[in-house]
C-alpha cells in the first residue's frame, strides 16, 4: 500500500501517523549516552558567538571567496577534480545529509539510526555546514569525528558558508589532507587588473576585521582522528577539493561550493560546464538549494560562461541530463517535482543533518507559476507545517513562562486547523485531525504570536537559531540514494529523536527517478 508516495507495507510516516511524527514520545533514544561528557550548550543570542560568526557579514561587504577558492583548486585539472568509483558496479547506495555539526543531542539523535542505515552504502555525503558556528580546524572532535565514529563508511563533504567563515581551511585540513593554499594569490592571478578605488577600500575593510583561521593542533587533532580509524571509513581517494565530481558507474555527482554569498565564480562555473557534458545521468549536489520555501534560488554564476548566467539555467538544460539537485542550508526536508520543458527534475533541501530546525510552517502554498508546473499537492515537507508550528509553539511557551505568562503550546491538530482556516496551508487530509480539537482563542493568540515572529524570509537567518530544543520531537532527517542501472531512489528517512524509531526511522518521502 503507498500513501503519498510512503510505501505504508515498511513503515509509517508523520504524513499518516501522528506517532511516527514523535508526539508521544515513550522513550528517547540512545543519543544521551553518546554525547560527549564535555559538551557545551550554545546560544545563538550569546555575543561572542555573533562576534566569532562575523565573517558572514564582511563578505557582504567584500565576498574574499572567488580569491581563496581559486588558490585551493591552483594547478588542478577536471581530472585532479574526480573522485572516480565507477568500479563499484551498476548498483550503488549513498548516504546524504546536510548543516550537521552543532555537537549537541539533535545531532546525536541521527547517530543510531545512521549507523544502522550504514550497512552495505558506499559513503556518506555532507552538503553544506559541516560545522558550527566557525568551522575551526581544532574544533571537529565533538562535531564530527565522535558522533560519526560508528559510521563506517568514507565521509565526502560540501561546504557551506560556515564552513568559509575561517576561509575553508578547516574544511580543506580534514577533508582535502591541506595544511596551506596550494598557491599564493600572486601566482593565481598575475596579471588580475586592480580593483576600483571603492572596492579596494571595502576589501581593506574587510581583510582588517576578518576573523583569521586557527592553527592546527597536531595533538588534538590526532585524538580526534582515532574516533574514525577503521580502514572501512578510510577516504578511497582523497577529497580533491572544495568542489568536485564523484563518478558512478551509472550516475555522476557534480558537487559544487557555493561559498558565503550562494554564487559561483566564473573559473568554477567553466568548470561546471566541462564536466556537466558527461553523458551519465547527474545529481547537483550544493551547499545551497535552487527552489526553497516556495522561491527560487537560480545560484548566479560570474561572467556567465558560455552563456550560462547561473547554475539553475544549466541543471534546466536537457543535454546535461540532470535528474535532480540536493541542497543544505536550509534545516528541513522540502522537495519540488519541477518541470522543464518535457522532463521533471527532482529539487530537493536537505538540511536536517543535526543543526536547529528551520520553519516549514513558513513557507507559503507553493505557486506553480514561481515554482514550474509543482502545485501544493506535489510538494513534500518534513517536518509538516502544522507539527513545525506545534513544535515551534512548545518552545515559545517555554520562554514566555520563565517570564511569568501562562500560555498554552499548540497541539498538531489546532496548528493543522489554524493554519488550514487563516492561510490555505496544511491539508486536512495529510493526516487525520482529531474532531475534539477545536481552537480556543488562547490557541489563535499563541499561533498569531509565532508567526508573527518570523514574518518573510529574515525568520530563517534572525528568529530559527533561537527556537532550538534539546528534546523530541527533533524532525531531523537523512537520504538514502539507490543508483541502479535504470534509475534512481532518493528516500527521506525522518529522525525523531524517539527511542522507537531508531533503528528503523520513518519514511517520510520516497521518489522514483527512471533515466531507462
Amino acid at each position: 500500500m503507498t500513501i503519498d508516495g510512503v510505501d505504508e507495507s515498511a513503515r509509517t510516516s508523520s504524513r499518516v501517523s501522528r506517532t511516527a511524527a514523535g508526539w508521544g514520545c515513550t522513550q528517547p533514544g540512545r543519543y544521551h549516552d553518546q554525547l560527549p561528557p564535555d559538551v557545551k550548550r550554545k546560544s545563538w543570542l550569546n555575543p561572542r558567538m555573533l562576534w566569532l560568526s562575523r565573517n558572514d557579514m564582511l563578505a557582504r561587504i567584500s565576498d574574499p571567496v572567488p580569491v581563496e577558492r581559486a588558490r585551493w583548486v591552483a594547478g588542478l585539472t577536471d581530472e585532479d577534480l574526480t573522485v572516480d568509483l565507477s568500479d563499484r558496479g551498476d548498483d550503488l547506495s549513498i548516504l546524504l545529509m546536510g548543516d550537521t555539526g552543532e555537537g549537541d543531542e539533535s545531532q546525536y539523535a541521527l547517530v543510531t539510526p545512521l549507523a544502522a542505515a550504514a550497512p552495505g552504502k558506499a559513503f556518506l555525503l555532507i552538503c553544506s555546514d559541516v560545522l558550527y558556528p566557525i568551522g575551526d580546524v581544532n574544533d571537529y572532535e565533538n562535531k564530527f569525528y565522535r558522533p560519526y565514529a560508528r559510521l563506517a563508511v568514507p565521509i565526502y563533504a560540501v561546504p557551506g558558508n560556515h564552513d568559509w567563515y575561517d576561509s575553508l581551511h578547516a574544511f580543506m585540513y580534514h577533508f582535502c589532507g591541506l595544511t596551506e593554499q596550494r598557491a599564493s594569490a600572486a601566482a593565481a592571478f598575475k596579471g588580475t587588473p586592480k580593483p576600483p578605488l571603492a572596492a579596494a577600500v571595502r576589501a581593506g575593510v574587510r581583510r582588517w576585521l576578518w576573523r583569521k583561521p586557527a592553527i592546527p593542533d597536531e595533538v588534538v587533532i590526532a585524538a580526534m582522528r582515532a574516533h574514525r580509524g577503521q580502514p572501512a571509513q578510510h577516504q578511497p581517494v582523497t577529497q580533491p577539493g572544495p568542489y568536485y565530481v564523484i563518478d558512478t558507474a551509472q550516475l555522476r555527482l557534480i558537487c559544487i561550493d557555493t561559498g558565503i554569498e550562494g554564487d559561483l565564480d566564473q573559473a568554477q562555473g567553466s568548470w561546471l560546464l566541462r564536466v556537466s557534458r558527461d553523458p551519465r545521468p547527474k545529481v547537483l549536489v550544493s551547499g545551497k538549494p535552487l527552489y526553497v520555501d516556495g522561491s527560487c534560488r537560480p545560484c548566479p554564476i560570474a561572467g556567465a560562461p558560455e552563456g550560462y548566467r547561473t547554475v539553475l539555467e544549466v541543471v534546466d538544460d536537457p543535454a546535461f541530463r540532470y535528474v535532480a539537485a540536493i541542497g543544505g542550508d536550509i534545516h528541513n526536508y522540502q522537495r519540488y517535482p519541477v518541470r522543464t520543458g518535457d522532463r521533471v527534475v527532482q529539487h530537493i533541501v536537505s538540511g536536517g543533518g543535526g543543526a536547529f530546525m528551520h520553519a516549514t510552517h513558513q513557507i507559503p502554498p507553493i505557486d506553480p507559476q514561481v515554482v514550474p508546473g509543482v502545485t501544493e499537492d506535489d510538494f513534500r515537507c518534513y517536518p509538516l507545517r502544522r507539527d513545525s508550528l506545534a513544535a515551534y509553539s512548545r518552545v515559545l511557551q517555554g520562554i514566555v513562562r520563565k517570564a511569568g505568562v501562562r500560555a498554552p503550546a499548540l497541539s498538531p491538530d489546532r496548528a493543522a486547523r489554524y493554519l488550514s482556516a487563516t492561510r490555505g496551508r496544511a491539508p486536512l487530509s495529510t493526516r487525520p485531525v482529531d474532531a475534539g480539537q477545536e481552537l480556543t482563542q488562547r490557541d489563535r493568540i499563541m499561533a498569531r504570536s509565532v508567526l508573527l515572529l518570523g514574518q518573510g524570509r529574515a525568520f530563517h537567518k534572525w528568529f530559527s537559531p533561537f527556537y532550538d530544543w534539546d528534546t523530541p520531537p527533533f524532525f531531523k532527517h537523512f537520504l538514502v540514494l539507490d543508483v541502479r542501472q535504470d534509475g534512481l531512489t532518493v528516500t527521506c528517512h525522518g529522525v525523531t529523536g524517539c527511542g522507537e524509531h531508531e533503528l528503523e526511522p520513518p519514511v517520510e518521502d520516497r521518489v522514483e527517478i527512471r533515466w531507462r
